[in-house]
């Protein structure tokens, strides 16, 4: 599908901000980068400043995310409950480390840029962050095995959730994945470790 002359200064700016940061990205980069012709203003016919490139890029990503994650949750829970729970849980894992990292750009620029601009770390955070944890939430106590654990779904929630993004954040910042536990293992690692949650022992275990 052919991008807008909008959505490519936004996927652009995007990537140049994560590449070199946000301060060092200068419009006519950005230009040229789209396909306009640097330093000639093509980017001020569709936004007033760098600044709203930015912040357009940030609430366009919180909303595609909300979009999906309401999207997953229902694919999810449309799962015939026969399937069996390991299954179910390393899809929840792998759709989180999916989605992880198809927001690395974002994700880059998010810790190193916008400690600057509070009002885009509250977007991120409402838009993009905060559902991806309360989804997982959301997920767990729709489970028929997990009905009888009183638990603090969203503390644990805090604590897969977090593993996941972790991983991603630790695999792209670093280039090799924590532990160096390939990603297999780290799915068959969080699946035993959700397994650990049931109120009863479960009768099978992956890996």
């Amino acid at each position: 599908m052919t991008r807008s002359t909008r959505e490519r200064i936004i996927d652009e700016a995007l990537r140049l901000f994560a590449e070199r940061g946000y301060s060092a990205t200068s419009v006519a980069e950005i230009e040229a980068a789209s396909g306009l012709s640097p330093g000639a203003g093509g980017l001020y016919r569709h936004f007033r400043s760098k600044y709203e490139v930015l912040a357009a890029a940030m609430g366009e990503h919180a909303a595609r995310t909300r979009a999906q994650v309401a999207e997953t949750l229902a694919e999810m829970n449309a799962l015939d409950s026969s399937i069996a729970l390991e299954e179910r849980l390393a899809h929840l894992c792998e759709a989180g480390l999916a989605k992880v990292r198809e927001e690395n750009e974002l994700t880059r620029v998010f810790f190193r840029d916008l400690s600057q601009f509070p009002e885009l770390v509250a977007i991120v955070r409402e838009g993009l962050l905060q559902p991806m944890f309360d989804a997982i939430t959301t997920w767990f106590r729709a489970q028929p095995e997990y009905a009888d654990a009183e638990l603090d779904w969203p503390a644990i929630g805090a604590v897969l959730g977090g593993a996941v993004v972790h991983y991603r954040l630790f695999e792209e910042t670093v280039g090799e994945p924590p532990g160096r536990a390939e990603l297999d293992r780290f799915v068959a690692s969080w699946v035993r470790l959700a397994l650990g949650l049931l109120p009863h022992p479960a009768v099978h275990a992956i890996g």
